[in-house]
């Protein structure tokens, strides 16, 4: 069985007023995990064909084809394992 931890290759916190996380994929998963990303998250705009902003959960963040993505009013690292299995690991 998948978990987060599969997909994830590190997590980092901004600092500042407004906290951000960053989640960092896995070079040999990034392809897979945005695309279920896509598949489930609500495409709001999209940059360049390098940025994809979405919503899920009314949670709003941003995917880079690069493999991160930036996740923004993120109260801790539950909640943003919860969502990342919902988005990465739900059938």
């Amino acid at each position: 069985m998948s978990s987060v931890d599969d997909y994830v290759a590190r997590i980092e916190e901004t600092c500042g007023v407004e906290k951000d996380v960053i989640v960092v994929f896995k070079y040999d998963k990034k392809e897979e995990a945005i695309a279920k990303i896509r598949q489930r998250a609500q495409l709001k705009n999209t940059i360049a064909g390098i940025i994809l902003e979405l919503t899920f959960r009314d949670i709003s963040f941003r995917v880079y084809t690069s493999g991160k993505a930036i996740f923004r009013g993120i109260k801790n690292r539950q909640e943003l394992y919860g969502i990342l299995a919902a988005l990465l690991l739900q059938a």
